[in-house]
């Protein structure tokens, strides 16, 4: 009972130090909430650029041309060779003959179009179109490596791939976490550094205070808790901002932009839980930043 009742009067001691040091803890929140909505664009950045990168993955294909003079055995060295290349899905190789490239092709060729009379005609022998490998990766930033080894491959005419996405969508959007990176991190020092302004002063304007509990043998933990408690509640507290734009701003954007981002071809990861797990970090981001800036204060100007 006895530490229940200590808690919650450091806890009022706590919310009575943010009102006592209003304009500075004003400061610190204000601060908070900015870093946290920066933050809260890379998240939902970062994890939607992640989330094209993995539907990329799963969707781009390098077609590997065999050259039409190749043999079975050929064939067959070949795909051993491409099975080597780590970046490539064993398990999602697919092999085409001529004869079923042909048939495929028709399948999707108007029948009154002169391309389908002649094709329809084709035999074995007279068939002109090649063999195909089709391969997925397992990492698409690999994929120019990837390919360049595929076209040292005995036998491999050619190779097609969609390069201008790998070149320049995937280079652009690792350039845009890499800045907003930066921001993020020079905003939670600027952060952490009111932070400790604003528990400095409480610390400055109990002074007496806490010399009395000094000598009447109060612990260092319990002198310390309220600043980091009050820490704890200035992060808390300006990360409910954040989390309300986050919330909102995303279902919004969601459903205006009907799921998808830029293009059909990048889907935006749904509203719900995504937005409920980025207000989690967010909090816990505010809160960890509030505490650390407090108990480093603590630590350097106290001197317990």
């Amino acid at each position: 009972m006895r530490a229940i009742r200590v808690f919650f009067r450091n806890v009022a001691n706590a919310i009575k130090s943010i009102f006592r040091n209003f304009s500075l803890s004003v400061a610190s929140i204000i601060c908070t909430t900015i870093t946290l909505v920066i933050v809260a664009l890379a998240i939902i950045a970062s994890a939607n650029i992640n989330n094209f990168t993995k539907d990329l993955e799963d969707t781009l294909t390098i077609i590997a041309y065999v050259d039409k003079n190749a043999t079975d055995e050929d064939i067959e060295v070949v795909k051993s060779k491409i099975l080597e290349i780590r970046n490539i899905k064993s398990d999602e190789l697919i092999y085409k003959d001529k004869e079923t490239v042909r048939k495929e092709t028709l399948e999707n060729t108007d029948e009154s179009s002169p391309l389908y009379a002649i094709m329809k005609n084709w035999t074995e022998s007279s068939n002109i179109l090649e063999a195909e490998f089709i391969l997925s990766v397992k990492d698409v930033k690999d994929l120019e490596t990837t390919v360049k080894s595929i076209k040292t491959i005995d036998k491999i005419s050619n190779v097609q791939y969609s390069e201008n996405v790998v070149e320049k969508m995937i280079p652009t959007f690792d350039v845009v976490k890499n800045v907003t990176l930066v921001i993020i991190l020079g905003l939670i020092c600027v952060t952490i550094f009111l932070i400790c302004n604003t528990i400095k002063l409480t610390i400055f304007a109990r002074k007496n205070e806490i010399e009395i509990m000094r000598l009447v043998g109060t612990s260092n933990f319990v002198i310390k808790l309220p600043f980091v408690i009050e820490g704890l509640f200035l992060g808390i507290i300006g990360s409910i901002i954040p989390v309300i734009a986050t919330i909102w701003g995303y279902v919004i954007a969601y459903d205006k932009l009907e799921g998808h981002l830029f293009t059909n071809f990048i889907n935006m990861i749904k509203a719900f839980p995504f937005t409920l797990q980025v207000s989690a970090i967010l909090v816990l981001i505010g809160g960890l930043v509030g505490m650390f800036g407090s108990y480093a204060t603590v630590r350097r100007h106290l001197k317990i």
